[in-house]
């Protein structure tokens, strides 16, 4: 890994895009959020595939960006790829409390099957 970033990006057609420098295991991690690679006369083409939708290229691109940050490379995502997190676009589910969670005696009136 070196100091230039792996950015991102939105390109003129549209497309999902990465640029920068990309070594063979940032690459495996792209592959694995939906990434596909292809040789050029220049080097390397990393893009996602086409026609598959804005938010699932927005969520496979903030995917992507999010392992690579996890793996310790500087990553530039573009600002309209970046999905909400969920907590701003729904309600968080309701955390258990202690209690609910300790051994509770059975209700009156229910008994208990005795072993042989």
């Amino acid at each position: 890994m070196n100091g230039e970033p792996i950015r991102i990006i939105r390109g003129l057609g549209g497309q999902v895009e990465v640029e920068g420098a990309v070594d063979a295991f940032a690459a495996s991690v792209l592959a694995r959020a939906g990434f596909d690679t292809y040789p050029t006369l220049r080097g390397v083409w990393i893009r996602l595939p086409f026609d598959l939708g804005r938010t699932w290229e927005n969520e496979h691109a903030s995917w992507a960006a999010e392992m690579l940050t996890a793996a310790r490379y500087h990553v530039d995502l573009d600002q309209d790829l970046r999905v909400a997190p969920p907590s701003a676009s729904a309600p968080s589910a309701q955390r258990r409390t202690k209690a609910a969670m300790t051994v509770q005696s059975a209700p009156p009136g229910a008994s208990r099957r005795q072993r042989l």
